[in-house]
């Protein structure tokens, strides 16, 4: 019977951090991108564009 309720709370844990761990991996992924872009704009604004 300890088994069941054991996983029964590890199931309810892990449906609770999911959610959390998507919202930071989300959240990781736009602060690199945000990165990306400043560092393409930065790079952009060094060097005039070739003609």
């Amino acid at each position: 019977m300890a088994g069941i309720w054991r996983d029964f709370i590890t199931a309810v844990v892990s449906a609770v951090r999911r959610p959390d761990e998507r919202a930071l991996r989300d959240e990781r992924r736009r602060a690199l991108e945000k990165l990306a872009e400043e560092k393409i704009r930065e790079e952009r604004r060094k060097r005039p564009p070739e003609e």
